[in-house]
């Protein structure tokens, strides 16, 4: 079963949940918990896991070979991204830019294109008490994170439990990481921002027809309108999670709160058994 945290906003409390859910299971089972936030990752704050590899991530760029380019403009035409420019006796490209679609390379009628690796990251992958951990670490300013989730869902076993911690919002990194998932657990917040926020996730997640449900963070404080719209779009409200001083000493300390309550710990495996109870039916409406 995969499993994806995701929130429509930053701030809510996402890593938090996802962390302390990795915690709250009984480790009889295989799990993976991999951290796609590769922009920010924070989720080895919490897990505190022994980093024991490390590999590269690159993606394949143009390198062109201006012996045998005619100069014709077929590569820039073909590119999306525009990350190459063809003048009229040179030719011009934008490494920073490029997708590594391979679409010059194919289309080149001199075939005067070859592809050449750039590194964008790394996948670093651990132990923590338990738990196979990997991350994403994205190299600065580098505007693409899709291919590094990638690369990072790649290492998934498919055959044990796998939590995915997703990048807040609803853009390409988002829809990389929840793709392929069983289940898609959105933590939101009772105010306008979170409600705004958490219908186009929840509007994502129909377009992908992924099932969902709702973890409503600091729920005692705001108002109503989050659980009203839940209701009308029969969204699943798995759990609250109410405003607690405690919690939040805990948090700034990088300490999950299930390793200091047997009451909360309680609270997350039950979240786990609703999730599993949607995940099996499979006469459950799907938002």
């Amino acid at each position: 079963m995969i499993i994806t945290v995701a929130s429509g906003k930053g701030g809510t409390g996402k890593t938090t949940v996802a962390v302390n859910m990795a915690l709250s299971l009984d480790q009889k089972e295989a799990l993976q918990f991999l951290d796609c936030d590769v922009e920010e990752p924070n989720a080895h704050f919490f897990l505190k896991p022994d980093i024991s590899s490390s590999e590269p991530v690159s993606i394949p760029v143009p390198n062109i070979d201006e012996a045998k380019c005619t100069f014709c403009g077929r590569c820039s035409e073909v590119c999306a991204f525009n990350a190459i420019a063809v003048l009229i006796d040179h030719v011009m490209t934008f490494p920073e830019l490029c997708h590594g679609c391979g679409g010059c390379s194919y289309f080149c009628p001199e075939k005067a294109i070859s592809e050449v690796p750039r590194e964008i990251g790394l996948v670093e992958k651990g132990k923590a008490k338990g738990i196979n951990f990997l991350h994403g670490r994205l190299n600065p300013r580098e505007a693409m994170s899709p291919p590094l989730i990638k690369s990072v869902k790649d290492h998934a076993d498919r055959d044990g439990t796998v939590i995915i911690d997703a990048p807040p919002g609803t853009s390409c990194p988002v829809v990389t990481s929840v793709k392929g998932s069983d289940f898609c657990l959105l933590v939101t917040e009772p105010t306008p921002f979170g409600l705004n926020d958490l219908q186009l996730a929840v509007q994502m997640l129909k377009k992908m027809d992924i099932p969902a449900g709702v973890l409503i963070n600091r729920s005692d404080i705001g108002d109503s309108q989050v659980e009203d719209y839940c209701q009308r779009e029969g969204l699943p409200t798995l759990l609250k999670l109410p405003w607690n001083k405690e919690l939040a000493r805990l948090y700034a300390r990088g300490e999950p709160i299930v390793r200091h309550s047997d009451g909360w710990k309680n609270s997350f495996q039950g979240l786990w058994a609703k999730i599993r109870e949607i995940v099996e039916d499979k006469s459950i409406k799907r938002v």
